[in-house]
């Protein structure tokens, strides 16, 4: 018996051979492909009312360091946009974080402890609205969370939208990120912690992203 060399494979069952693999290949690439169109158009998300947090339209991209400068609490310059690829869960309040503040605090820090082996896919960000030394025990309770200082003025058209009051306005919500860098998500005022982690929690479950 001959044996029979790739030359003498008939061109057809090549042919065959090569729109198989392709087809095994754009049928791994469809889900991601579909992730990312359906996070580029929050128009087609679902309004069966089953988020707890208020959807944010037009969604807002993380903005740049012009459009929003950050410093870390030791004064260096922050770039928010080196966290694309995860969750955020953010806050903003001032340096001296009251009891309203901490609660924020508390309840992101629980959302994002709660996701087990998802927990990677998440990082924590608090804005710091003003000059005032944040304390000690606050710097302790919620080591991990990521704070930058930010102008009130200059945070509120990415958190509330262009022509909002920034100060007061700011201090209330909470809000989510996608890992494609879009804000999608506010949170109301005195959040009901369970429900803020019921949301990350079917958003991340249910995302091929970030």
């Amino acid at each position: 018996m001959t044996s029979m060399n790739a030359g003498d494979v008939p061109v057809a069952a090549r042919r065959r051979s090569r729109w198989t693999v392709l087809a095994v290949f754009l049928v791994s690439l469809a889900p991601v492909l579909a992730a990312v169109v359906f996070y580029l158009n929050p128009q087609w998300w679902p309004r069966d009312g089953s988020n707890y947090g208020t959807l944010i339209e037009p969604q807002r991209d993380l903005p740049t360091p012009a459009q929003l400068p950050l410093a870390t609490l030791d004064g260096q310059p922050y770039d928010l946009r080196q966290l694309r690829g995860k969750w955020l869960l953010m806050a903003a309040d001032g340096g001296a974080c009251p009891e309203s503040c901490a609660r924020k605090l508390f309840i992101i820090r629980n959302s994002h402890a709660s996701q087990g082996k998802n927990v990677d896919r998440v990082a924590r960000v608090w804005f710091i609205t003003d000059d005032a030394p944040v304390p000690q025990k606050v710097l302790d309770a919620y080591v991990g969370t990521i704070m930058v200082r930010a102008r009130p003025e200059q945070l509120a058209p990415f958190l509330l939208g262009a022509g909002a009051p920034a100060a007061d306005a700011l201090a209330a919500p909470m809000w989510l990120t996608d890992p494609l860098g879009h804000l999608m998500l506010q949170f109301p005022a005195d959040a009901d912690p369970v429900k803020v982690r019921s949301d990350l929690s079917k958003l991340i479950y249910n995302s091929r992203i970030g």
